[in-house]
């Protein structure tokens, strides 16, 4: 067993960055890995050291996510990475295992991260949850006048006024980011891009839009709205680009439907698995998560080989009050109920694939009833993560 050293960002920022530089294949320089040693001002990082140097790191971010609207803390596992000649022995999963311990103390009872390979992050209890959907589309294909009421203005970067109409667009999803100002400043507003606001004709702002056209593509990095009326705007915004870019790239919900909007629906669509999620404290978390409304109760077996404290039988009764847990550690006697694994229960719980789907899959056992039942509680939400770590 190696030794964990908590890392400190103001004295080990070199070292720290220097294996992430190898590791991921980008390279700094000084004002950028300045920005870098910023952003992670908020992280707490792990090491296992070989005497005096680094050979392999973890770092967790605290943040929180919105499910069904509501908040939840959540631990962002990141740039997890390993010089080579300390490969395969073992040392990121020490670190994981760590941060698991580290989360469920500390009340986050959920983690996500975005894999190098998602078999290899499987074995550890992570499941995908999240796909992005990216479209590359002719300009023509864009209205270049709206008849929604409203306008559309460009601003300078406003935070409150942005996060205002993000948060409202986030909780109609699950599992999106809870971004505070830290993050709007570190990790999505830059000086290489255009800030536009669309209003309704009372003056409300109902959506965003954050682009920049370079070489004849309309590059958006980040939209959000509360109405139709908000999108529609600016849909007809980004139309009016015409004379400076051939071709709109962004990326979406799995379920976005603007080749049903525009008038001509064929252009480039691509799904890709994105980042994956794990339940780090079920007990925790099954009594914090906020259940669609309904009478039932239910029994989980739960199976966590890689965090065994999680294994066992959880007694859910959901009421019109809310939800109680019951937990026996361990308890696999009873035979009726529901049978999965942890990375399942993940997956189920942030909407990516309905229990009844899983049933018939046989990737869960149970009565068909049973699991009807909690098809029943859990919401229904697109699952989708706008952001990156």
């Amino acid at each position: 067993m190696q030794t964990i050293k908590r890392l400190d960002i103001t004295k080990d920022y070199e070292s720290i960055f220097e294996l992430s530089q190898f590791a991921f294949q980008y390279k700094l320089n000084p004002d950028e890995l300045e920005q870098k040693k910023q952003e992670a001002s908020r992280h707490i990082i792990w090491g296992i050291m070989d005497e005096e140097e680094i050979a392999a790191k973890l770092h967790l971010i605290p943040l929180s996510v919105y499910m069904n609207g509501k908040e939840m803390d959540m631990g962002g596992v990141s740039a997890v990475a390993t010089w080579p000649e300390y490969r395969r022995k073992g040392m990121v999963k020490q670190l994981l295992h760590h941060a698991l311990k580290y989360m469920k103390r500390n009340g986050q009872t959920i983690s996500y991260l975005f894999p190098f390979s998602f078999a290899y992050y499987r074995k550890y209890g992570w499941e995908l949850t999240f796909n992005e959907k990216k479209y590359k589309i002719p300009m023509l294909r864009f209205p270049k006048q709206s008849e929604t009421p409203g306008y559309v203005r460009r601003k300078k970067p406003d935070v409150t006024l942005l996060h205002t109409i993000y948060s409202t667009y986030a909780k109609q999803f699950g599992g999106m980011l809870v971004r505070d100002e830290k993050w709007w400043n570190d990790r999505i507003l830059n000086k290489d891009m255009h800030v536009t606001i669309a209003y309704n004709d009372q003056n409300e702002p109902n959506g965003y839009i954050l682009f920049n056209v370079k070489k004849d593509v309309f590059n958006v990095i980040d939209m959000a709205y509360t109405s139709n009326g908000g999108l529609n705007l600016l849909l007809s915004f980004i139309g009016n680009h015409d004379s400076m870019a051939e071709t709109v790239e962004m990326t979406v919900s799995e379920n976005d439907q603007l080749s049903f909007i525009l008038d001509e629906a064929r252009f480039e669509q691509k799904v890709n698995p994105y980042f994956m999620a794990r339940i780090v404290d079920v007990h925790a978390f099954l009594k914090q998560f906020p259940f669609a409304k309904g009478e039932e109760q239910i029994t989980l077996h739960v199976d966590d080989d890689f965090f065994p404290e999680n294994t066992g039988t959880y007694h859910l009764h959901r009421n019109q009050e809310g939800t109680s847990v019951t937990f026996i550690n361990g308890d696999k006697k009873q035979t009726t109920g529901i049978h999965c694994s942890v990375q399942k229960l993940t997956s189920m719980c942030l909407g990516y694939i309905r229990p009844l789907t899983l049933l018939e899959m046989g990737l869960i056992q149970g009565r068909k009833s049973d699991v009807g039942k909690l098809d029943k509680i859990i919401p229904v939400q697109q699952p989708y993560f706008a952001d990156f770590f």
